[in-house]
C-alpha cells in the first residue's frame, strides 16, 4: 500500500515518537516499555487540519535514529515541529528549521503537537478496536495500511482507483517479505503488541 514514488512531506511538519502496545503489568514510568514498539509519526500541518503522514517502527529513540526518520519523511528547508527532547537538537544542522516546544509555561488547553497527536490517537484506536492485537511481524503492514487510509480519508474512490493500480504495477508481496525484519531500520527486539 506504499507508493514507492510518494513525495517527502513539506512546509510543516510534526514529528514525534510514541510507544505502541497494550498495558503490562508491573512497568513504571514513562521510559520503561517492556513489550512495546517505539513508532515515529510524522503529518504535514495544513490550517488547523492535518495533511499527510507516515509512520515508522524506530528502532531506539537516539538522535541518529530520530534524525534519520526525519530525513526519510520532511523535506529538507521543512518547519519540523517537535517536543523538546534533546535527540531532535540536530535537525537545524541537517537543513531543517527547527522548532521545539516545551510543555513547560504552556497553558494546559495548549497541545504542543496537536496534529501528530490526534494521528497517534486515531491509530491506537484503530489497532485496539479493529485489529485487538499486531504481533512485531505484521507491525509494519499495519502501519502502512493506517497511513495510506489517513492519507486518503476524504477521497475513498481514489484510494480505491490508487490501490488497484498499485496492485496492477506492483508484484504480489509475499508472507516472507510481510514478515521479514527489512521494513525495521534497526532489530527492535519487542515481541507481542497489543
Amino acid at each position: 500500500m506504499v507508493a514507492p514514488e510518494r513525495s517527502l512531506l513539506t512546509a510543516e511538519v510534526e514529528i514525534d515518537e510514541f510507544w505502541l502496545g497494550g498495558y503490562e503489568e508491573g512497568l513504571k514510568g514513562s521510559r520503561q516499555h517492556g513489550k512495546k514498539a517505539l513508532v515515529g509519526a510524522a503529518v504535514e500541518v495544513r490550517g488547523t487540519g492535518s495533511g499527510r503522514l507516515r509512520l515508522q517502527v524506530l528502532a531506539n529513540s537516539r538522535a541518529k535514529t530520530l534524525e534519520a526518520f526525519t530525513q526519510a519523511t520532511a523535506a529538507p528547508g521543512a518547519i519540523v515541529h517537535t517536543d523538546g527532547l534533546n535527540s531532535y537538537a540536530g535537525l537545524g544542522k541537517r537543513g531543517y528549521r527547527h522548532r521545539p516546544r516545551k510543555q513547560t509555561g504552556a497553558a494546559p488547553e495548549d497541545q504542543l503537537l496537536p496534529r501528530v497527536h490526534r494521528a497517534i490517537s486515531n491509530l491506537k484506536a484503530w489497532m485496539h478496536g479493529t485489529h485487538r492485537g499486531v504481533s512485531k511481524e505484521h507491525l509494519p503492514v499495519y502501519l502502512d495500511e493506517f497511513v495510506f487510509r489517513h492519507n486518503r480519508r476524504g477521497t475513498p474512490m481514489a484510494a480505491f482507483q490508487t490501490l488497484l493500480g498499485l496492485g496492477a504495477i506492483h508484484d504480489p508481496t509475499t508472507y516472507d517479505e510481510i514478515t521479514s525484519l527489512r521494513h525495521e531500520p534497526e532489530s527492535t527486539g519487542y515481541a507481542s503488541l497489543i
